[in-house]
């Protein structure tokens, strides 16, 4: 059972508590009342189930047993060498092509790693070119660091390649945000050509691609593209990777690949410096957890359940929303990208779906000039089947209503 409580401009649910019937509930009862029955497709994290307690434990169990008191200390700048040895075997098994840790760099995760690299690599009124639309919060995190943001349209194969330079060539960018595989919202995959084109005019024009990974490995069916942290060598791209996704959100723990010089250049940064690198005692128990297998077994686990997840809501949207809404069916990933058929304003309908204990993302959030508003994104990672199914039909009579 979940509680939630809603923080920010945004009305993000997050995780405030979990309750089984061995375990008490952390929220009073008034507020268990409330959300108890609250299924809101709207998150996107991993449902309790499916975060390995299990897997950390005996990580964490074999780690202690040759620990030594300097694994407590700061850590090695660009990471220790020992996790980014085997993250560059990890990487090499599920990329299909050999990594080297000289071009890791340890994170704690995907969002501190964007920020890191837009403090590092821009500067005040620069601008930032994304997808339109793209993963709403990016867009704090690019104001934070006072750039400029313009969006680039998409279609089935991922960012459109011709209006990409036309943007390149009115704005200068000096960065590009993208989420090539399965993509947030939209489920879309950046296709082999048009990556091989993204970098090309990268280096034509002079900007660095910052490639949010997060999902690379997360595919469902057939094996989606290369990486593009395989493709480092133009010295452009700047991948990033985390384990929110495949282990656990709350180790705080991902990684960015790039070329050496980049590497260097965020080296020398003022809170690397200061601080070591930004979690080396959990880097080293998924190091360990690496080497035992344990994170490749827990990945096939999850795309199982993931796929199983999937299915329930593409069969239960077909049977629900098929008259109200298209969308494309996903082939990994996270999200459902769903548009309406009557032009609804989906925002406005976020508070009659909360009256019937359910929810969603409204299309507007992940547009940078207002777009999408007869959008909604839907997650079916945060629940089980039977959860997923019921909160769909929750849905279906909110905008049917409309």
């Amino acid at each position: 059972m979940r509680h939630y409580h809603y923080l920010f401009w945004f009305m993000y649910p997050v995780i405030r508590g979990a309750r089984t019937t061995s375990q008490p509930a952390t929220c009073d009862s008034a507020e268990d009342d409330d959300y108890a029955d609250l299924i809101d497709l709207g998150v996107g994290y991993p449902s309790p189930d499916l975060l390995p307690l299990d897997l950390m434990k005996k990580a964490s169990d074999t780690f202690f047993q040759d620990a030594m008191e300097e694994d407590l200390n700061y850590g090695d700048y660009p990471g220790d060498d020992r996790y980014l040895d085997s993250l560059a075997n990890f990487l090499t098994k599920h990329y299909g092509v050999k990594a080297d840790p000289e071009n890791l760099f340890l994170s704690s995760g995907n969002s501190q790693a964007l920020d890191f690299i837009c403090a590092n690599m821009a500067k005040p009124g620069d601008t930032i070119l994304v997808e339109e639309p793209t993963y709403f919060l990016a867009y704090r995190i690019f104001r934070d660091n006072h750039l400029n943001i313009e969006g680039v349209p998409m279609d089935k194969d991922g960012m459109i390649m011709e209006a990409l330079e036309e943007k390149i060539k009115l704005h200068k960018p000096t960065l590009l945000y993208t989420i090539p595989v399965f993509h947030n919202p939209s489920g879309q995959t950046l296709s082999d050509e048009r990556r091989k084109k993204l970098i090309e005019l990268s280096q034509k024009y002079n900007f660095y691609i910052i490639a949010d990974e997060v999902y690379q490995m997360l595919n469902y069916y057939e094996e989606p593209p290369r990486a593009m942290g395989t493709m480092i060598e133009s010295g452009k791209v700047i991948s990033l990777g985390t384990f929110s996704k495949i282990v656990a959100p709350g180790l705080r723990l991902g990684w960015i690949q790039t070329s050496s010089e980049i590497i260097e250049k965020l080296t020398v940064s003022g809170v690397v410096i200061s601080g070591g690198c930004p979690n080396h005692y959990t880097s080293l128990l998924v190091k360990t957890a690496i080497d035992m297998g344990l994170v490749d077994e827990h990945i096939e686990n999850i795309k199982a359940s993931y796929r199983a997840k999937l299915e329930i809501m593409e069969g239960t949207l077909q049977t629900h929303f098929a008259d109200i809404a298209e969308w494309y069916c996903p082939r990994g990933g996270y999200f459902f990208w769903l548009k309406m058929k009557n032009e609804v304003d989906t925002k406005k309908l976020k508070e009659k779906a909360e009256e019937l204990q359910t929810g969603f993302q409204q299309g507007e959030l992940f547009s940078c000039n207002g777009g999408f508003k007869d959008y909604i994104r839907l997650s079916f990672a945060s629940y089980n089947e039977s959860e997923i199914k019921e909160g769909v039909i929750r849905l279906s009579s909110v905008f049917k209503e409309s």
